[in-house]
């Protein structure tokens, strides 16, 4: 009897002693497409093989605006995940509705070589809510074989945007493609020194903000331009892969879609976006949010992750799957072969001087249907400019908390 009891103990002992052990769970929502969604599973699944402590649980919940639709339906639930990914403009308005844990007292001493003001896209106020991941600039995208074929080099200005859209045009396609989002509009209004948002004010009636309208009206008018609202936005990748169109504004991170998922009857350009001398290039991306209602030691364990992911190696391979900007200077000498092996992959860096976080306005969320009707009105029917921009500043203002 005293040996079976023993031998009780004994299992009640380990079996406390396994449970212990076990690692914490951190759900973990996330809105990357392949093949980001790869890299990332890679290296949360690397994470976890690594220590013991933490088990993070990657789920895909949709794109930006559909993970935003069920996160908030989740936060009303009660059953919100400890970790978000959350697009940068995202995190003051997290910040303002509470949703977001400050989380300096869990960082400690940084590295020191971080590349300046891209740990800023988290911060809010002097405070850290939100870890950069992926960070990326605008360029332009152009059908190389058409520029070649017409003589031209890729526009370094507006102005020779315009007339390369114009020589580029034919009967069966367009030389440029507008999508009237917010993002896409902005990078055209930053780019040109102008600014949507200005002392946390809607600012879409500021002279270069309506100058930039103008502009991309007068590209649809004049026949150079075709022009995406927001539900036809998925078909500008394929009006371009089709040669339907021949340049376009994206994200460089939409570059490794173009060329490892989609084949491509020509050769692609990637070119930085046009610049005036006071113009700015929109900084943008995915930063990881520990959000309210998560424990202390999952908020450890989202940092431990963001720490891991940070790692030079863990960098490097990351902006090779995804091609965004890299985050420290240490990892630059592992992509050097990456850069060499196709130079166009630079073309950011050269960008990082002209970069600012694209807006970090807490309603933003609440205003940015506004600013696209009218870029819609303007676009595809032709409305004027400044009228319509001037009724969506109303009513934005309306929505504004201050």
């Amino acid at each position: 009897m005293k040996n079976l009891l023993r031998g009780l103990l004994w299992v009640l002992l380990l079996g406390g002693a396994a449970y212990a052990q076990r690692p914490l769970d951190i759900a973990f929502w996330h809105t990357l497409e392949p093949p980001a969604r790869e890299a990332l599973e890679k290296i949360v699944a690397d994470f976890n093989s690594r220590q013991r402590d933490y088990r993070v649980l990657p789920q895909y919940v949709g794109d930006l605006r559909e993970g935003g639709i069920k996160l908030t339906a989740a936060i009303r639930a009660g059953n919100a995940p400890p970790l978000y990914y959350g697009e940068v403009s995202f995190v003051s308005r997290a910040v303002q509705e509470n949703l977001a844990l400050p989380l300096d007292e869990y960082l400690g001493a940084l590295p020191g070589d971080f590349y300046p003001g891209l740990l800023e896209a988290g911060r809010w106020r002097g405070r850290t809510y939100a870890l950069p991941v992926e960070l990326h600039l605008p360029v332009l995208f152009f059908n190389a074989d058409q520029l070649a074929s017409r003589r031209l080099n890729p526009p370094p200005t507006w102005e020779a945007l315009a007339a390369a859209a114009q020589q580029l045009t034919t009967r069966s396609a367009k030389g440029f493609i507008v999508v009237s989002d917010v993002y896409s509009f902005n990078a055209v209004v930053m780019s040109r020194g102008g600014q949507l948002v200005r002392e946390g004010r809607p600012n879409f009636t500021d002279a270069k903000v309506v100058q930039s309208l103008e502009y991309l009206q007068n590209l649809v008018r004049s026949g150079s331009a075709v022009s995406r609202n927001i539900a036809e936005a998925p078909f500008a990748m394929v009006d371009f892969v089709r040669t339907k169109v021949f340049m376009g504004v994206a994200p460089i991170t939409v570059w490794p879609t173009l060329e490892k998922r989609t084949p491509i009857p020509f050769r692609l350009g990637v070119a930085p976006l046009p610049r005036t001398p006071d113009g700015k290039l929109p900084l943008a991306g995915g930063n990881l949010m520990v959000l309210r209602g998560a424990s202390e030691a999952q908020a450890r364990g989202a940092v431990a992750l963001w720490r891991y992911w940070m790692e030079p190696a863990v960098q490097a391979a990351w902006v090779q799957a995804t091609y965004c900007l890299p985050l420290r200077r240490s990892a630059q000498p592992l992509l050097e072969d990456f850069y060499r092996e196709d130079p166009r992959r630079r073309v950011v860096l050269g960008g990082l001087e002209q970069a600012a976080v694209w807006t970090q306005d807490p309603e933003v969320t609440l205003w940015y249907g506004f600013l696209e009707e009218a870029l819609e009105r303007v676009l595809k029917g032709n409305v004027n400019p400044r009228q319509a921009l001037e009724e969506a500043q109303r009513k934005a203002l309306t929505v504004e908390r201050r």
